[in-house]
């Protein structure tokens, strides 16, 4: 493949149009047009395909620019290090997986220490369902995935556990909503309006089992992935939510609520996931090392 002319097919979808992508590249919407004809020639599939005066992508082009967004980060990725290599300057590139279930305070608790190592670490952070994360990680594309629970022993993917930490919950709710509820924590919870995590949850489970062991049946009012989402709810009024107890502090501050009871028969855990058994990763060592011992005590 010429990629000079994979160049240029992506300049143009990026541009949104060949007399963009031209301007962009000082060359001629004729020259320009020609490279990418040539390009869709040795692959056998039109990228682009007209829609009025315009221009836009066909189902193997928005393929095609999926895999070049990655070859020319590549690149570019190639060359800072290589220059950064030669300049005597050597930043440590971190790649995290975050499941998007964890909180994202408890998130920047857990890599902050990362930050503050005397090298200079470029942290590259991303969230997604945990499964997708670690299909990321067996392929070495991650250094480390953050997850509120354990990789599932069924899947067949060779990467190893390190336990955190563990925090129990606590629930909150605004002073308005506190006045309202009746009785001793927590059947003060009996009847009440409540917002809880989905159902996809690490801690919706044994959210569920408590209610039962306990007989409460709270109204519910909404089910969130979205934590912060959530809470945001919660501010407003709308209901009681349970969050980590780690987090408390920030939790008051940040929307306005109160505590109204707390519990250590439901805890959030957290583990770091890697390919290693033994971490050698130096961002992986500091971490670890920090939230076992302080980071996630209450």
């Amino acid at each position: 493949m010429n990629f000079k002319h994979l160049h240029y097919f992506w300049v143009a979808a990026k541009a949104g149009g060949i007399l963009r992508a031209g301007e962009q590249l000082h060359t001629t919407p004729q020259t320009l047009s020609g490279q990418i004809k040539l390009l869709e020639g040795w692959l056998g599939r039109a990228l682009f395909r007209k829609s009025g005066r315009q221009l836009e992508l066909t189902d193997e082009g928005r393929m095609a620019l999926g895999y070049a967004d990655q070859i020319f980060a590549l690149g570019a990725e190639m060359e800072a290090v290589l220059r950064q290599a030669s300049g005597g300057v050597k930043t440590l590139e971190f790649r995290v997986g975050v499941a998007d279930s964890v909180a994202k305070s408890v998130v920047y608790r857990l890599l902050e220490p990362a930050l503050a190592m005397p090298e200079p670490v470029r942290l590259i952070c991303s969230e997604g369902k945990f499964p997708d994360l670690l299909a990321q990680l067996a392929l070495h594309r991650l250094d480390l995935v953050l997850a509120d629970e354990q990789m599932p022993p069924r899947l067949s993917i060779k990467a190893f556990n390190h336990p955190l930490g563990r925090t129990p919950m606590s629930f909150f709710c605004t002073p308005t909503l506190k006045t309202q509820l009746t009785g001793d924590f927590p059947q003060c919870l009996n009847g009440a309006p409540m917002l809880i995590q989905g159902v996809s949850s690490s801690v919706r489970k044994e959210l569920d089992s408590w209610l039962i062991k306990h007989q409460i049946h709270p109204r519910i009012i909404g089910e969130f992935d979205d934590g912060a989402l959530m809470q945001a709810f919660g501010r407003e009024g709308r209901g009681v939510f349970m969050s980590a107890s780690v987090l408390e502090a920030e939790t008051l501050a940040q929307y306005g609520v109160e505590v109204i009871g707390r519990t250590d028969e439901m805890t959030e855990e957290f583990f770091a996931v890697s390919v290693e058994r033994r971490i050698t990763h130096p961002c992986v060592a500091v971490i670890t090392e920090a939230a076992r011992g302080r980071l996630l005590q209450v």
